[in-house]
């Protein structure tokens, strides 16, 4: 396995861990405007504020590499996406700050205008990551010189909304399976029982938006195609899914969660698999941007293989003493 190719999965680890652990803390936050008692809400509230920020060191962290590791396509990306990239910061920034402030003060007006803020951001941010991973996998206007010849509304085409929207769906779903580990009494049975309804929905979104892929991008087979790697991935995605009502019905909410984060790591990495190894697709196949052109140097992609041995361990170690300090389920 060369360095580009190592890179290349290792930014894929950083971005399913992201979507794994983060992905909940936004699925609550789509959730929010279901819990309609203010003591609910505190709860739901309380159940991320330990977590969400350090969950966003994923986030940086691949942003991070993606910058040092392939920066043509970084440059590419951000470009191409940068009102969505605006859009992105203005959602996660709004998210800590209604995180932080919703109890500054009591009443119920000030908590009403955070709650909300914490509902659109959390929604805004996921059909965000969302539209990207649609049009990454669509393909998006590049010339030959890498620059974005598109416009904006190119990236808000049919089918980026439909994977923004499966995006909601899957952290909904992940969100609540959370929720229920966190809660008790009144508002997890209350949960308990709409979670069906999230499930069921999840799981029409999932077969029309894997339906809509297949017909309209046949690449994506293809490229999955290519290797017997993905295939353990697909098995594994579908017998997840397929837990999540057998332990929901057996009332095994930890099986539940376990299986709905395994759905989220599944299907990031089907998702990086779609688009091997390319980078960026382009409309005109021969503007793409592979993991071959868009790399650094051997000798940067190897200090930077050095430095990810010492600090992705840290990064792991610090995640797992942070949900392990915090693995009791909030008092109402």
């Amino acid at each position: 396995m060369d360095l580009q190719t190592t890179w290349f999965i290792l930014l894929g680890v950083l971005l399913a861990g992201y979507a794994m652990l983060d992905g909940f803390d936004l699925g609550v936050g789509i959730l929010h405007p279901m819990l309609r008692d203010e003591q609910q809400r505190n709860i739901s509230v309380k159940a991320i504020g330990p977590l969400w920020d350090g969950n966003e060191v994923w986030l940086v962290t691949f942003g991070g590499a993606l910058f040092a590791a392939f920066p043509e396509a970084y440059g590419t990306i951000l470009s191409a996406f940068y009102i969505p990239v605006m859009l992105l910061l203005f959602f996660l920034i709004l998210r800590a700050v209604s995180v932080d402030f919703r109890n500054k003060i009591e009443s119920r007006r000030w908590k009403a205008m955070w709650d909300v803020g914490f509902f659109v951001s959390s929604l805004g941010a996921t059909l965000v990551f969302g539209a990207a991973a649609g049009n990454l996998i669509a393909g998006i206007s590049i010339d030959a010189a890498g620059e974005y010849s598109g416009s904006t509304a190119d990236l808000f085409g049919a089918y980026p909304l439909a994977v923004a929207l499966f995006a909601v769906l899957t952290f909904a779903l992940h969100g609540i399976s959370f929720l229920i580990l966190k809660t008790r009494d009144k508002l997890r049975e209350t949960l308990c029982h709409r979670i069906w309804h999230f499930w069921g929905v999840f799981l029409a979104g999932y077969v029309l938006v894997t339906m809509y892929t297949l017909i309209e991008y046949p690449h994506v087979v293809e490229n999955i195609k290519r290797s017997y790697w993905p295939i353990p991935f697909v098995v594994v995605n579908v017998l997840a899914i397929a837990n999540i009502p057998r332990s929901i019905y057996a009332a095994k909410f930890g099986q539940t969660f376990v299986s709905s984060a395994v759905n989220v790591v599944c299907l990031a990495a089907l998702f990086y698999f779609s688009i091997f190894p390319e980078l960026v697709i382009a409309h005109d196949p021969g503007n793409s941007i592979s993991i071959y052109d868009a790399a650094s140097s051997r000798g940067t992609l190897k200090i930077m293989l050095i430095i990810a041995a010492i600090g992705m361990p840290m990064v792991i170690a610090y995640t797992a003493v942070v949900y392990w300090t915090f693995r009791q389920p909030i008092e109402e």
